[in-house]
Protein backbone atom coordinates (compact mmCIF):
# COMPACT_ATOMS: atom_id res chain seq x y z
CA UNK A 1 0.00 0.00 0.00
CA UNK A 2 1.67 3.25 -1.10
CA UNK A 3 -0.12 6.54 0.68
CA UNK A 4 0.22 9.67 -0.83
CA UNK A 5 0.06 13.37 0.07
CA UNK A 6 1.28 12.41 3.73
CA UNK A 7 1.81 15.31 5.99
CA UNK A 8 4.53 15.22 9.17
CA UNK A 9 1.83 15.28 11.40
CA UNK A 10 -0.03 11.73 10.38
CA UNK A 11 0.66 8.91 12.42
CA UNK A 12 1.63 6.98 9.04
CA UNK A 13 4.84 9.63 9.33
CA UNK A 14 5.70 9.10 13.32
CA UNK A 15 5.15 5.34 13.98
CA UNK A 16 6.61 2.22 12.52
CA UNK A 17 4.21 0.38 10.85
CA UNK A 18 5.10 -3.52 10.14
CA UNK A 19 3.46 -4.11 7.28
CA UNK A 20 3.55 -3.25 3.24
CA UNK A 21 3.31 0.51 3.85
CA UNK A 22 4.86 3.43 1.96
CA UNK A 23 4.51 6.56 2.86
CA UNK A 24 5.26 9.14 0.95
CA UNK A 25 6.55 12.41 1.80
CA UNK A 26 7.53 15.44 -0.90
CA UNK A 27 11.09 17.07 0.08
CA UNK A 28 13.02 20.08 -1.39
CA UNK A 29 16.56 19.10 -0.20
CA UNK A 30 18.96 16.15 1.57
CA UNK A 31 18.58 18.90 4.82
CA UNK A 32 15.62 18.77 4.76
CA UNK A 33 15.29 14.89 4.48
CA UNK A 34 17.36 14.27 7.40
CA UNK A 35 15.53 16.60 9.81
CA UNK A 36 12.65 15.07 8.91
CA UNK A 37 13.77 11.25 9.38
CA UNK A 38 15.40 12.06 12.81
CA UNK A 39 12.76 13.94 13.95
CA UNK A 40 11.28 10.62 15.72
CA UNK A 41 10.87 8.76 18.33
CA UNK A 42 11.72 5.67 16.79
CA UNK A 43 14.72 3.96 14.88
CA UNK A 44 14.57 0.54 13.65
CA UNK A 45 14.93 0.87 9.80
CA UNK A 46 15.61 3.54 7.10
CA UNK A 47 15.51 3.16 3.32
CA UNK A 48 17.27 5.09 0.66
CA UNK A 49 16.90 4.90 -2.65
CA UNK A 50 19.97 6.89 -4.83
CA UNK A 51 22.58 6.02 -7.32
CA UNK A 52 25.23 8.46 -5.42
CA UNK A 53 27.82 6.51 -3.71
CA UNK A 54 28.74 9.72 -1.45
CA UNK A 55 24.74 10.17 -0.71
CA UNK A 56 24.60 6.60 0.30
CA UNK A 57 27.73 7.09 2.81
CA UNK A 58 26.42 10.94 3.91
CA UNK A 59 22.64 9.91 4.59
CA UNK A 60 23.62 6.35 5.85
CA UNK A 61 26.10 8.03 8.55
CA UNK A 62 23.56 10.69 10.06
CA UNK A 63 20.45 8.84 9.95
CA UNK A 64 19.59 7.63 13.61
CA UNK A 65 18.34 3.94 12.47
CA UNK A 66 19.54 0.57 13.51
CA UNK A 67 19.65 -0.60 10.15
CA UNK A 68 19.75 1.35 7.06
CA UNK A 69 18.76 -0.39 3.45
CA UNK A 70 19.98 0.98 0.55
CA UNK A 71 18.29 0.60 -3.14
CA UNK A 72 16.53 -2.63 -1.54
CA UNK A 73 13.48 -3.04 0.35
CA UNK A 74 14.96 -6.73 1.95
CA UNK A 75 18.01 -6.91 4.22
CA UNK A 76 17.35 -8.85 7.15
CA UNK A 77 18.59 -12.34 8.34
CA UNK A 78 19.91 -15.20 10.20
CA UNK A 79 24.07 -12.91 9.79
CA UNK A 80 22.02 -9.44 10.23
CA UNK A 81 22.52 -7.46 13.70
CA UNK A 82 18.70 -6.53 13.79
CA UNK A 83 17.72 -3.60 16.30
CA UNK A 84 17.22 -0.30 16.58
CA UNK A 85 17.96 3.19 17.63
CA UNK A 86 15.70 5.84 20.38
CA UNK A 87 12.93 3.67 21.46
CA UNK A 88 13.02 0.84 18.41
CA UNK A 89 15.09 -1.11 21.25
CA UNK A 90 18.79 -1.48 22.74
CA UNK A 91 20.91 -3.83 21.53
CA UNK A 92 21.19 -6.64 18.65
CA UNK A 93 19.27 -10.15 17.86
CA UNK A 94 20.78 -12.28 15.45
CA UNK A 95 24.48 -12.55 14.26
CA UNK A 96 27.53 -12.03 16.56
CA UNK A 97 26.58 -8.87 17.92
CA UNK A 98 23.53 -10.77 19.14
CA UNK A 99 25.97 -12.82 21.43
CA UNK A 100 27.24 -9.91 23.41
CA UNK A 101 24.79 -9.65 26.11
CA UNK A 102 25.56 -13.22 27.01
CA UNK A 103 29.27 -12.76 27.02
CA UNK A 104 30.92 -11.50 29.57
CA UNK A 105 34.14 -10.47 28.61
CA UNK A 106 37.63 -10.22 30.40
CA UNK A 107 40.50 -8.50 30.18
CA UNK A 108 43.85 -9.94 30.90
CA UNK A 109 47.04 -8.05 31.72
CA UNK A 110 50.16 -9.57 33.17
CA UNK A 111 53.17 -7.65 33.74
CA UNK A 112 57.41 -9.28 33.59
CA UNK A 113 56.89 -12.34 35.03
CA UNK A 114 60.31 -13.50 33.56
CA UNK A 115 63.35 -14.73 36.05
Amino acid sequence: TVLADVTDDMLIAKEETFGPVAAVLPFDNEAEVLARANNSEMGLAAYVYTRDLNRVMRLTDQLEYGMVAVNTPKFTGAPIPFGGWKQSGLGREGSRHGLAEYLEPKYVCIGNILD
